[in-house]
């Protein structure tokens, strides 16, 4: 039997007795792509947050790639270490850097020669269809449809091993929405990406997803 790329046991975070997840068990293969769906309050971004390494288990254990990252109160291996791509809701770019800063941050945060650095920040902006023109604008300079590109690229300029993404599509008019679900959904086959994207959205996880988690009030209640 294949080892799980991702596994996660009995996890529970909870938020002064309020919100979180509870006894969460979720297994997620190499290269699979599973789509968290549920109401907003049930835990979906608190299950991204944990996997990051953002927040610590209250209780159970999470396994990346054969080993712990994270057990009862506290995260083993930080988040910088887990080899993961974080797309925000709300993008989290930094507003006071460029396009190109921004990707450098964290590609500097990984040690990466100077050379290597630009050539993988080239790399990302042509992955996510920017042109290089827009490298040296800040993200107030930009339209929603390319501070969107700009996030994707900076979550995939580190070489994740897993992409996580929180509802990176929500704020989108429904075309561009429809433009840039598909263009995701084939960078994610050409890079041969684990992904777990969450969402309100049906189409999302048609097309997005291998495999559907429905989440309610904290608790796993059904995978497709």
């Amino acid at each position: 039997m294949t080892a799980s790329f991702l596994r996660l046991t009995g996890v529970t975070k909870g938020y002064d007795g309020r919100g979180g997840v509870v006894g969460v068990s979720l297994e997620v293969a190499a290269g699979e792509s599973v789509v968290v769906v549920g109401p907003s309050g049930s835990g979906k971004t608190t299950l991204l947050r944990l996997v990051a390494g953002l927040e610590r288990p209250d209780a159970g254990e999470i396994w990346l790639e054969g080993r712990t990252v994270a057990g009862p109160g506290r995260n083993l291996v930080a988040p910088h270490e887990r080899g993961l791509g974080f797309v925000f809701q709300d993008l989290a770019l930094w507003p006071h850097l460029t396009v190109r800063r921004n990707l450098d941050f964290v590609v500097g945060s990984a040690a990466a020669p100077r050379g290597e650095r630009t050539e993988r920040i080239e790399q990302a902006l042509r992955l996510c269809r920017l042109d290089v023109h827009l490298a040296d604008r800040y993200p107030h300079q930009l339209s929603g449809g390319e501070q969107q590109r700009v996030a994707l690229a900076r979550a995939l300029v580190g070489s994740p091993r897993l992409l996580l993404l929180d509802e990176p599509l929500s704020s989108l008019d429904p075309e561009l929405r429809v433009s840039l679900r598909g263009e995701l959904a084939s960078l994610r086959r050409q890079l041969r990406l684990t992904m777990i994207y969450v969402t309100h959205d049906a189409d999302d996880a048609t097309i997005l997803g291998d495999r559907t988690v429905t989440l309610r009030s904290g608790r796993v209640q059904s995978g497709t």
